[in-house]
């Protein structure tokens, strides 16, 4: 190869590593982060399908209400640990009012005619998850006739940013 050639290569290399290193740092991606309570809502959502079991509290034997949101709560990147039932899980956190609930608060609701009786975990629009005797673990809508008329309040355990 004669110099000519061997100037124009180098030259053409010079060239490429610049583009390289420009295009790099122009073309940054934009990362959005994951809030506490979008982990712990996606999380949620991995174990929709897991069976009901009355005390239950691993996927692999099935949860109750209150066993679902304790596992989930633990299990997440948030790692709280909340008490066992869903009355203990209701005496934690700061109130939150239905118009301002975000992905991860716990929503409560009075089934048994005798207080906060079972859980759920907030998602969006007005949705939950939770698990049902029927249904198991799967999403569910606030304003359902039923979830409505059974509603008790909400809580927020999450670090807010």
């Amino acid at each position: 190869m004669d110099a000519v050639a061997k100037r124009f290569f180098i030259g053409l290399g010079i060239f490429a590593l610049a583009a390289m290193v420009f295009l790099g740092t122009w073309q940054q991606k934009a990362e959005a982060s994951v809030s506490w309570g979008q982990e712990v809502a996606e999380v949620a959502k991995l174990y929709k399908g897991v069976k009901y079991k009355w005390g239950g509290k691993t996927p692999k034997q099935g949860f109750d209400a209150s066993g679902f949101t304790q596992f989930i709560y633990d299990d997440s990147a948030a790692h709280i640990k909340l008490p066992r039932t869903s009355q203990g899980q209701y005496k934690v956190g700061e109130n939150v009012t239905i118009k301002d609930l975000q992905e991860g608060d716990l929503v409560f609701f009075n089934t048994n005619g005798k207080g906060v009786s079972f859980v759920g975990i907030y998602l969006e629009k007005g949705n939950f998850i939770a698990v049902t005797v029927s249904k198991g673990v799967s999403i569910q809508s606030m304003d359902s006739k039923y979830w409505k008329t059974k509603y008790v309040g909400a809580k927020r355990v999450l670090k807010q940013y």
